[in-house]
């Protein structure tokens, strides 16, 4: 089998700069217990979560966006307030699919990723398994 192109890793480590959570129309997609554990880190309902920070999409739901396109739960001065409950969308990135296809793709997420290609080196092994946990 032949290695990916990162077989030696890649650097990464999360700046918090919100830069993944603002500024363009998307999605993040959440499933039940993606939507418990944010429920209990709020500490609110499930039905809460569902009907005050979710919309059904294509059959699935997505947290809801500000009107400028901002994730719900991201605060500027503060980051994101749900944090150690975010979605597994959210926990994978940078190391999705479409980030990692070929060289040039992780060189543009570098440059819009602050903490890509920074800190931390995450083994291959690592990547893979993040990148099965989510599909775009």
């Amino acid at each position: 089998m032949e290695q990916p192109w990162f077989h030696e890793g890649l650097n990464f480590t999360c700046t918090r700069c919100g830069q993944c959570c603002t500024g363009q129309p998307g999605y993040v997609w959440v499933n039940d217990g993606e939507i418990l554990n944010i429920a209990e880190f709020l500490d609110v309902s499930v039905e809460e979560v569902i009907h005050k920070y979710t919309r059904p999409l294509h059959g699935k739901r997505s947290l809801t966006e500000k009107l400028n396109y901002d994730c719900i739960f991201w605060e500027a001065e503060v980051g994101c307030q749900i944090y150690p409950a975010r979605p597994t969308q959210c926990r994978t990135w940078p190391f999705w699919e479409s980030n990692l296809r070929k060289p040039s793709d992780w060189e543009y997420t570098k440059s819009v990723c602050p903490g890509s290609g920074q800190g931390e080196l995450i083994p291959v092994e690592e990547i893979l398994s993040r990148m099965k946990q989510v599909k775009m």
